[in-house]
């Protein structure tokens, strides 16, 4: 699975997920919920970008 980097330099890593907002490990990117935002600037999923 992909890696995705917000323009504020956090990383979400599906591997890791997101426990501190309940996105368990294994969570592709694609498969975040609509709503979920960058735990560090509330970006939304629209800015991150995929990594190479």
């Amino acid at each position: 699975m992909d890696k995705y980097e917000c323009p504020c330099g956090y990383v979400y890593d599906p591997e890791v997920g997101d426990p501190d907002n309940n996105i368990p490990a294994g969570t592709a990117f694609e498969d975040l919920p609509d709503d979920w935002v960058c735990p560090k600037c509330d970006a939304e999923k629209d800015f991150f970008e995929k990594m190479e």
